[in-house]
């Protein structure tokens, strides 16, 4: 058994509109699967930038990572030649690096 319904327009007045119980369930499971749909591609969409997102912090943490160690092979070169040039002020300052740790570590 179809029903209908009878809406009002904005004047007042009755208007028929033969929209059936039928039809409204129909045009529900249009909208249902609708945003089933919608929803998979979200998720979908949602693991693609993730996995985006994810090697380029994996390309940066490389990136970074070469430079960090570029650095350190660099400051180890100047501090070996800072030792060959001038070994005197090397061994002072590793003196008062070495009595400042002592101290600081020492329990008192």
């Amino acid at each position: 058994m179809a029903s209908t319904a009878k809406s009002t327009a904005k004047n007042g007045r009755a208007t028929d509109t033969d929209i059936s119980i039928e039809d409204l369930s129909a045009q529900i499971d249009i909208l249902k699967a609708d945003i089933a749909s919608l929803t998979d591609a979200l998720g979908t969409y949602t693991k693609a930038k993730g996995a985006e997102a994810s090697e380029y912090a994996k390309t940066k943490a490389r990136e970074t990572a070469r430079a960090g160690r570029e650095k350190a092979v660099e400051a180890q070169l100047h501090a070996e030649d800072f030792v060959r040039n001038q070994p005197a002020t090397a061994l002072g300052i590793a003196a008062g690096v070495g009595f400042l740790v002592g101290m600081f570590t020492a329990r008192r």
